[in-house]
């Protein structure tokens, strides 16, 4: 029983540790529709208030399955923009929560529209294991030593230039990796992120379509940097959408979605899974919700 229970915390140590929006296999509400969840420069980019809601669940076929719910809230107004992110991952044992409030301030720099955009984010994390969910002996010195780690102070920075159709942009996730080496080493946390898109219009009017190529650079702690390459297509001015992404760790990304007059958004997505898993699990599902109050 102790050698299954040792096992378990193995699994649980390798293969479940995780990090807000920092996994292997990210949000793909990050690349287009909620860039705010990588970036806090992107918090009150847009005036008025925006609610973001997602949720994942990876590896259907497999027991203690990654699972990762995320909410973010901002609000932009003059110059300024406030935002809160909740995010909540839970993979075979291990819980992770992190919130985070964010400040971005935007520059603009000319009567077209280029800006400069600068975030932060400070808050907490918390992460434990469920030691209801073991099977052997929850008392164990391991467990313990894991569960009586204190709740630290965590954070996000990013920048941003943006124009009309242009956008370059940069975040460096979990400051508390970046600037404290871990007493428990942990691998699957993102290190840095950068990315660059362009906006073109195919055809103008009411049922206009654009199309949003974009590609990403980021670091993952324990891997090989990937990068992400992609599209979004939208339609009567981005009401319907689809987007497409292909990722350096050989798996892809599918999206639909509508955002009814840019209000009521639903979008949904599949990602095939990384090649090193492909033979033994299935892809994982992401639903995205999101509410636009009060913008123009």
């Amino acid at each position: 029983m102790k050698i299954i229970h040792k096992i378990g915390l193995l699994i649980a140590f390798t293969a479940a540790a995780n990090s807000s929006q920092a996994q292997l296999n990210p949000l793909s509400a990050q690349y287009y529709t909620n860039q705010y969840a990588i970036n806090p420069a992107f918090a009150g980019f847009s005036e008025g208030i925006r609610i973001n809601g997602s949720y994942r669940k990876l590896w259907d076929n497999v027991p203690g399955a990654p699972l990762t719910q995320n909410l973010t809230a901002d609000y932009g107004f003059n110059r300024v923009g406030i935002g809160l992110t909740v995010n909540n991952e839970s993979a075979g044992l291990q819980r992770a929560t992190r919130v985070l409030a964010s400040y971005a301030y935007h520059l603009k720099l000319n009567q077209a529209g280029d800006g400069l955009h600068f975030g932060l984010s400070m808050g907490i994390l918390s992460q434990r294991l469920e030691d209801t969910d073991i099977y052997g002996n929850p008392n164990d010195p391991l467990v313990g030593q894991y569960n009586n780690r204190k709740t630290y102070l965590d954070g996000d920075f990013g920048v941003a230039y943006t124009t009309n159709r242009l956008t370059v942009q940069a975040s460096i996730p979990n400051l508390k990796s970046f600037l404290k080496k871990e007493t428990i080493k942990l691998a699957d946390v993102g290190t840095f992120y950068s990315a660059v898109s362009y906006k073109f219009q195919l055809s103008k009017g009411a049922e206009g379509i654009d199309a949003e190529p974009k590609v990403a650079y980021r670091g993952v702690k324990g891997f090989d940097n990937i990068w992400d390459a992609g599209v979004q297509v939208g339609i009567a001015n981005q009401q319907v959408f689809a987007m497409a992404m292909y990722h350096s760790s050989e798996s892809a990304t599918f999206g639909l979605g509508m955002d009814f007059k840019h209000k009521y958004m639903i979008s949904g997505s599949y990602s095939t899974q990384t090649s090193a898993l492909s033979a033994y699990t299935n892809g994982s599902f992401e639903l995205n919700l999101r509410l636009s109050l009060g913008g123009k």
